[in-house]
Order: structure tokens, then C-alpha cells, then sequence
């Protein structure tokens, strides 16, 4: 008897419906997209409003050949992909793709926000169809990527070097790396000095005040000199406590995860890069197998709103009453607002059901996930707890005409800290009850220390993160894969957990910034992601938003030189040309690093690699000689450094041409006895 069929984008969701429905529809995966844009050319129709030519995925021409039997046996047909523009063009390729499997056949679009058996009945029971909208706002994307992708990155290959990219979003966030880098370079650090010491009375403990003003003015200490004078003019004066202020200062709980305060506390307190912590929420979205039950954890993903269903509200106050305390639950319902550019198409990110608690599900998870699950759990339930209440005391000491101060916060009422264990506050002095306005107090030696201005911090993932959302930059679910495309193309580097910008990532940054302000700027960028909303809204035709770009793109190209831009990269230096004797070396790009060249190339094809020392001054790299000859032409061979590492090679080359991997009985040119 024929039944329906359901096609969502993986096995391990598709394997999760398929429990939930009694195995009465045929739930199947189309492992993704299955058709795109193709490999080896634009793929666009300039002239006919820029309609794209999309092909098959030969990768998925089993999955494609399944999904055609199986809808052909099907009375119905539900295209259940996720529920953004990415899932709405998924959606619509298969409708595509399976046009004639599909027929006279009914086609329902269903959505769910989370993976469990009442949200996927629902769905079916709710179904809608595909959203044009949403497919125009992700073809609209798709292309201005395109344009990026087939019209800049030639210019790149043949200025710089070959194989490098530029896109459309990633290279505005190399911007702001390169940016925040070229602070810290010209960052000029300015002295200042603080003036500290500590305060008792009687058996009462101490507590630390710093110099906060003096003679009636802010205290600005720009050197020793000036601290020496202020501590010699009030150097065994009477201390009396001034003021003392008692309060109390309530801290409300933050709001449900969105996708990018999950990739940022994920980062923070889990040191999970963006990219594993999607991994690990699409694993707890799809479905776990808790012991014989398999359902999904948490809700979609991939979302920037804020809002909560009431129903999840009220299973959460009910979970802190039962596990809390009913004293616990914050009076009413909680609510927080979105920002105004929020598509707010999902929930907040959420655990599916608070009762499952981390302990609970434990044994069932990997580590990761628990980790994870952990704090999407905590930050949820944390969200309709009663406030922090933290208790807060500031004094104000005078000596002479210098006035001290110190203050210092502890917590009165726990509130939300029983569920959210991350959130730190800076405690400060314990001030004792005892001290008094009119006290008379000592004091210990003064310190007087120097410090230093600080450059403002490069980013990391987590506050790169943080500044592409609050600048308009790419939407929740591309500030992952914006982080893993500029690391793997090299245009930045790790150290210490933060971005460093490359020799290359600049160099690629200088051209786009150079030629192609207007379009890679912050400014543009986000106002850009503004129209793609406006697409999906029904605001703006799609193919009229690509015009306009491609129009401005070509005007920039087209004033591009690259003869003169090549020979601005080139630097000249004063090394002259050990092979001919006659030209000197300059510094270019091949191959994605730089090298000395002789000038006189191609007459002279001498090329060599070096390095640079920490006064950024040249070092030519020398290849060690080795005893061995050349088994081709008996000249010397040479221990060399390659882009691969290092590698045996005749000291003719390019006469000979001779080379080798290392490693293959070589004897050593350092101890002359190992291989």
C-alpha cells in the first residue's frame, strides 16, 4: 500500500522521524543539496536576469536514483529540509530535480524547530509549501558569491599567486583582522602610575584602596616623579574614612543561546572552535539514542531569536520548582526582545525538554555533547530564575588632599547562579562592617607602580564572532564556515587562540582594500545582507539586487592595472644575484609565499627562499651540502626546504633536475652516521 514520503537532509534525522511515525511514512535523505552550481565555470546567464545553470551532483547520483524510486512508489510527497533559506533552496532543487517521479502527486513543505515526536506530527498535520521568498534571498547570495568567486580571484591569481580566493563575506572579516593588526603595530603604549595602599583599624581585616583623586581632581599620575611628590605631601597625614555606601544590585539572567553567543561561550568556556561546536549542535538537534529512544536534545541550530515558546517557558518553571526550589522560579514569565534585524524564522536555541538533565542523559553522550549540551541546558533554565542579588560596598578615604577608594561585591542571593555556573563578576575588597564614616584608620607604605597603556586585543573566534553580528556581517549560520574558509586559505594563523593575519592574508587584504573598497567594506557588506532580507520579505526583486552589483563589480575591474600592480607588490631590495652576477634580487609572490627573484627574470631564473629575522631583516636560506653525489650527474646534492618540507636535490638544478624525498637512505649531514 503506498505511502507517503518524507525527504529530510541527513541519515541520522531521517532515522529519528522515521521512529516517531511508526515507520508509517518513508523517511529518506537527500544528504544535502543535490544539485548546484557547476565546478568549472559561472554558471550564470548574464542576459537572461542572471538565471543560474544548475547541474546535478555527480556525488549524488545513487541518492538521487533512490529518492526517485521511493517518490515513485509514494501516494504524497513532504520536502522537510531545514527551515532557513538554505533548507527552503534544498527544498525546492528536489522539487525540481523530482518533477516527474512527483507528477499530479500532493507536495507539502513541512518545518519544525525541533527534532521530537509531537513537533514532526504537528508539522505533517500543519504542512505549507515551498517559500519562493526564501529561495530568491538564497540564489541571490548564491550568486553575488559567484560573481566574487569567477571576476576577483583571477585578478588574485595572476597579481599574487595562484589558487587564492576572495569572497564576498570572508574578506571583510580578513578586513577587520588586518585592520585590528595594523592597531596594535602603530599602537604607541602611554606610562601611568597608581598610588595604592592598605587600610586597617583595630583587629578589623584590611582592605586595598587605590589613589582615586587629587587636589579635587581625577587622579592622572603620567610618571615616578609626579607619584613621589603626591606621596611625599601626604606621607604621614591622618587617614579618615569619608563615605561608605551600602546597596544592592540586582544582575538578570541572560537570554536562551542564539547561534552566534553559542559559538561565542562555546569558544569561551569550552574552548570549541565555531565550526566543532555546530558539529556537535547539529548532533544534539538531529537525535541521540537514550537508551532505546532516540529523540533530538536541542532546538534548530541555526537562529538569531531570541523567543521562547510558552509552552518551553512553563516546562522550564517547572523544572527549577521541582529541582530549585518554587522560591526559585522568577515571578512571572520571562521575556527578552530581539534585535531589530533578528529573521526570527526559529526559537531561541533550547534543550527540547528541560527535565532532560545533563546528569541524566550523560552516559548517552560524548563528551563534547555533554560539554555542550551542558551549557545550552544551564544558560536555558537560567533564563526564568530569580535575579542575582549582589551585594555592593564602595568607602572613600581621605589623606591630606588625596581621597582613596575601594569597593568590592559578594553575593547575597544566588538567583540564576544555581543553573548558569559561567557567569563571573569581579569581587573586589571585603570591606568589613565594621569600618565606619569618621574612622580613623592606618595605612601601610605607599606603592606607587608603573603601567602601561595597552593595544586593543586581537580577535578570537569569539569576539570576531561577537563584531561580525553587531556590524550587520554574514547571518547565524555563516559565521562558522566565514572562520574555517579564511584558516584554511591561509590568510590567517592561530597564536595564542587569536587570529594573526599572514604575510599572505595582508597581501591579499592590501589588493581588495586598495581596488575594491566599496564592496569589501563593513558598511556595504551589512547593508547588502540588509537587501538579501529584504529579498526574502518580497521587498526586493532578487535578479534586480545582483545588477546592481554586477554593474559596480565590472566598473572596479575594468580600472584595475595588473602589469602596475605587480610591480607594486614586487619589493626591491639591495642583494645582488649570486647566479649572474648582473641583476639584483627582488622580493615577489609564487606559490603562495614570497621569494627573491633575480630581476633579470626569465634571462636569469635564479629564485631563492628566505625568511626574515624579528627587525623584519632579510635572511637567504642555504641549502647544506651533502657528501653524496648526484646519481645522474655526479655534481654535489643539497639538503633544500621546499614548500613541503625538506627534500635532497642536485646543487645544478635547474640544469639537473634530479630530486628526491627525504629519508631514502641518505646519510646524515650532521652526525655523518644516520640514514
Amino acid at each position: 500500500m503506498p505511502k507517503g514520503i518524507i525527504i529530510v537532509e541527513s541519515p541520522a534525522k531521517a532515522n529519528t522521524i522515521s521512529k516517531f511515525l511508526d515507520h508509517k511514512f518513508d523517511v529518506k535523505a537527500s544528504m544535502g543539496h543535490i544539485r548546484d552550481l557547476p565546478s568549472k565555470e559561472m554558471g550564470i546567464d548574464i542576459n537572461k536576469d542572471f538565471n543560474p545553470k544548475y547541474l546535478i551532483d555527480q556525488k549524488k547520483k545513487k541518492v538521487i536514483e533512490a529518492l526517485k524510486e521511493a517518490v515513485g512508489k509514494a501516494d504524497s510527497v513532504y520536502l522537510a529540509s531545514d527551515h532557513d533559506r538554505e533548507g527552503e533552496a534544498i527544498a525546492w532543487h528536489l522539487q525540481q530535480v523530482l518533477k516527474k517521479e512527483i507528477g499530479d502527486k500532493p507536495v507539502h513543505r513541512i518545518v519544525f524547530n525541533e527534532i521530537t515526536r509531537n513537533a514532526i506530527r504537528d508539522s505533517i498535520s500543519h504542512p505549507g509549501a515551498i517559500d519562493m521568498q526564501k529561495v530568491d534571498a538564497q540564489q541571490a547570495r548564491r550568486v553575488l558569491d559567484r560573481f566574487v568567486g569567477y571576476l576577483i580571484s583571477p585578478l588574485l591569481w595572476r597579481i599574487i599567486s595562484k589558487d587564492l580566493s576572495a569572497g564576498r563575506v570572508q574578506s571583510v572579516a580578513l578586513r577587520l583582522i588586518c585592520e585590528r593588526e595594523a592597531e596594535i603595530t602603530s599602537f604607541v603604549p602611554k606610562e601611568f602610575w597608581r598610588i595604592e595602599t592598605s587600610f586597617h583599624k583595630g583587629k578589623l581585616p584590611a582592605f586595598k584602596g587605590v589613589l582615586d583623586s587629587w587636589k579635587g581632581k581625577k587622579a592622572d599620575i603620567a610618571n615616578e616623579e609626579q607619584a613621589a611628590k603626591i606621596i611625599k605631601a601626604i606621607n604621614e597625614k591622618m587617614a579618615t574614612l569619608l563615605e561608605r555606601k551600602d546597596g544592592q544590585r540586582s544582575v538578570e539572567p541572560y537570554p536562551a543561546f542564539i547561534t552566534s553567543t553559542l559559538q561565542q561561550d562555546a569558544s569561551r568556556f569550552l574552548n570549541m572552535a565555531a565550526s566543532k561546536t555546530m558539529q556537535v549542535a547539529q548532533e544534539l538537534y538531529e537525535g541521540v539514542d537514550l537508551g532505546g529512544e532516540r529523540s533530538g536534545l536541542i532546538t534548530y541550530m541555526r537562529t538569531d531569536s531570541l523567543r521562547i515558546a510558552e509552552e518551553a517557558n512553563y516546562a522550564c518553571r517547572n523544572l527549577i520548582e521541582e529541582r530549585f526550589g518554587k522560591d526559585q522560579v522568577h515571578k512571572t514569565i520571562r521575556h527578552y526582545k530581539n534585535k531589530n534585524n533578528a529573521q526570527d524564522a526559529h526559537e531561541a536555541i533550547r534543550p527540547t525538554d528541560p527535565f532532560k538533565t545533563p546528569e541524566s542523559v550523560a552516559s548517552y553522550l560524548s563528551k563534547d555533547q555533554l560539554r555542550l549540551y551542558t551549557l545550552i541546558w544551564q544558560r536555558f533554565v537560567a533564563t526564568q530564575m530569580k535575579p542575582l542579588k549582589l551585594k555592593q560596598t564602595e568607602v572613600k578615604v581621605g589623606i591630606g588632599e588625596a581621597v582613596f577608594s575601594a569597593s568590592g561585591s559578594e553575593v547575597a542571593e544566588e538567583g540564576f547562579l544555581k543553573a548558569w555556573t559561567y557567569y563571573s563578576f569581579p569581587s573586589g575588597e571585603k570591606i568589613n562592617p565594621g569600618y565606619q564614616p569618621q574612622d580613623e584608620l592606618i595605612y601601610e607604605p605607599f606603592l606607587p607602580s608603573q603601567h602601561l597603556t595597552t593595544p586593543p586585543s586581537r580577535y578570537t573566534e569569539a569576539s570576531l564572532i561577537k563584531e561580525l553580528e553587531a556590524k550587520g556581517i554574514g547571518r547565524p549560520s555563516t559565521y562558522a564556515s566565514i572562520i574555517t574558509t579564511i584558516k584554511v586559505r591561509k590568510y590567517v594563523a592561530m597564536e595564542k587562540k587569536s587570529f594573526l593575519p599572514t604575510d599572505l592574508g595582508m597581501q591579499v587584504n592590501r589588493f581588495l582594500v586598495d581596488r575594491f573598497d566599496s564592496i569589501f567594506n563593513v558598511k556595504f557588506t551589512a547593508e547588502m545582507e540588509t537587501n538579501l532580507d529584504e529579498v526574502e520579505y518580497g521587498k526586493v526583486v532578487w535578479h534586480k539586487l545582483v545588477k546592481q552589483y554586477y554593474d559596480l563589480l565590472n566598473k572596479l575591474i575594468d580600472k584595475v592595472d595588473i602589469k602596475q600592480e605587480k610591480k607594486d607588490l614586487q619589493e626591491v631590495t639591495d642583494i645582488a644575484c649570486d647566479k649572474c652576477g648582473e641583476g639584483t634580487m627582488v622580493i615577489k609572490w609564487a606559490n603562495k609565499k614570497q621569494y627573491l627573484v633575480c630581476n633579470r627574470y626569465p634571462e636569469c631564473k635564479n629564485r631563492k627562499s628566505f625568511s626574515r629575522d624579528k627587525d623584519g631583516k632579510i635572511v637567504i636560506e642555504v641549502p647544506t651540502q651533502l657528501e653524496e653525489k648526484c646519481p645522474q650527474c655526479g655534481n654535489p646534492l643539497l639538503l633544500r626546504k621546499g614548500r613541503f618540507g625538506e627534500f635532497i636535490a642536485c646543487s645544478t638544478y635547474p640544469k639537473c633536475k634530479y630530486s628526491r624525498s627525504i629519508g631514502l637512505g641518505v646519510t646524515c649531514p650532521e652526525c655523518g652516521k644516520g640514514k
